[in-house]
Order: structure tokens, then sequence, then C-alpha cells
């Protein structure tokens, strides 16, 4: 399987009431984001090993007296003829998700995330990602479809996210006060191998650079991933994940710039994350 698909929910901590009518259910807000709570994601061409993460809005959803909010939620992602690529053909349908929130701010207004992860040696092409959910007590249901594209493989910086802890299991925003710290998570893929030692050999450099473009750091931070990094890359993973933590000691608008080059195909891959830091309170 090339494709693999997955679904996270978030539950809202300030829902506030719409102007949809009772009954109906949408979704509205669709855009695609840098990790789950990141700022949105100006493109929508993706490379193999990537991560297409799908922010939307559940508007019109019932959430009772207890706080609870009940719904199914099906997703599917085809190719550009129709056929379903995800759930693999050759596997029944998934049958919808029932799922539960607890929303003690109540409203009928409920943040979602869906995302997609591409395979390595997914084929480029046009996609599609069509997903709806359905109100367990009003059976109302909302759908979208949101196409993106998977260009050919090739070396770079994927799957960039933030979290609030170093094994990249609390989702963050890319924005925070001042004493907070934020990791950035961040993958190299598509990478070649040197012929003798049959590893990568890949240098990653981090920088932070201010609202101005300089950069901050006088010596970045460099990783050398090659036949003599502490934890060599298996034989079988076309990938290799990394972080760089960054903590906000002073308000202001930063980017980490990540710059990646691999020695042995002489290619260079480069991403900017904009991260905002507020007074603290």
């Amino acid at each position: 399987m090339t494709v693999m698909i997955a679904i996270a929910l978030l539950t809202a901590l300030a829902p506030q009431p719409t102007a949809q009518p009772a009954g109906e259910l949408k979704l509205a807000n669709v855009r695609t984001t840098v990790g789950e709570l990141g700022p949105t994601r100006e493109v929508s061409k993706i490379l193999p090993g990537d991560v297409l993460f799908i922010a939307y809005d559940i508007e019109g959803i019932t959430i009772d007296g207890e706080g609870l909010a009940r719904y199914t939620m099906a997703m599917e992602v085809v190719n550009a003829a129709g056929a379903r690529i995800l759930p693999p053909p050759s596997e029944p349908k998934v049958e919808p998700r029932e799922l539960t929130e607890f929303v003690p701010l109540r409203g009928n207004k409920l943040p979602a995330r869906a995302f997609v992860t591409i395979g390595l040696d997914q084929p480029a092409g046009e996609y599609t990602c069509k997903l709806s959910v359905t109100d367990s007590k009003t059976k109302a249901t909302g759908s979208m479809n949101l196409k993106f594209e998977v260009t050919k493989k090739d070396f770079g910086v994927v799957a960039v996210y933030t979290t609030h802890d170093q094994r990249g299991e609390l989702s963050a925003p890319t924005s925070g006060q001042v004493g907070q710290t934020v990791y950035v998570q961040f993958s190299i893929a598509s990478f070649e191998r040197d012929p003798k030692t049959k590893q990568p050999d890949v240098e990653v450099v981090c920088q932070l650079l201010d609202d101005k473009g300089a950069p901050l750091l006088t010596t970045p931070r460099k990783h050398i991933q090659d036949a003599k990094a502490p934890q060599p890359v298996k034989d079988a993973d076309g990938a290799f994940a990394l972080q760089f933590p960054v903590f906000m000691n002073r308000p202001g608008k930063f980017t980490v710039e990540i710059t990646a080059t691999d020695r042995v195909s002489k290619k260079t891959s480069a991403y900017k994350l904009p991260v905002t830091v507020s007074p603290a309170n």
C-alpha cells in the first residue's frame, strides 16, 4: 500500500454559535495547513513522503446538554480517474467511524482535522480526498472534496509540523508566548545512498531568521546523517526524521529555515516556517 490515511479530531475549545439552520450540517472553512494547528499551507502540491493536513469546521453539529457531540465520519482518496486509492480497492470499503467528542462550551461548531500520508512510491498525479460527516441525532450530512497533486518523487524536506513535546505527540501551533518551547518536527525523504557505505550522506542546517530575514545564529544547528551518524538509517527506510527546538524567549516574528543537502545526488531542498511569539500575559 503506497498511501496511508488517518483522521485526527480536535475538541472545540471555544465553539461559536453560527447561523446554520437547524437540522443542516456543513463542512466549512476547508483548508490545508502546516501540521494540525499550523498556518494555511500555500500550495497543494506535495512530495511523496509528505503529509497533507486538512482543517475544516463542522457547522450545525448537535452538542447536547451534557456537552457531547455524536457523529460519524467517512473518508476516502480517489485518483484523477475516480478510482479509489484508499482504502485500497482490494480491501472492503471502510465503514464510517462513530465518534463522540466532549465539548463543554457547547455551541454548534466543531473544528476538525484529517490527514493523508503519501507513500514514498506513490505515483505522481492528481488526487481527491472525499470526506463526509453525519450528525448521529439529526442524521444531517455534510461533505467536501479536496483536490491535491502528488509530484514526482524527489529529494526534499517533508512532513513539517510543530509539537509541544520532543516525542512529537502533542500538536502545537506555530505561535505561542514568551516562555514556551515548540519542537519543529520534519523528515528528509528520497535521498540517495553512498555506494560504499549504503547509508545516506545528507547535511541538514537549521537557522532562525528575524522579521527582516537576517540570521540569528552565527553557527546554525547542523546535523550530518551519514555512515558515522549515531543512528543509521535502516536499509528499507527512504526517509529519516529530525527535530529543531525553538525556545520562545522574546516576542516577535521569526522564521525557521531548514536546508538539506544530499551530498550523493548533489540536490538541495529548503523549507521556511514562520513562527510568531507573543509577550507573556
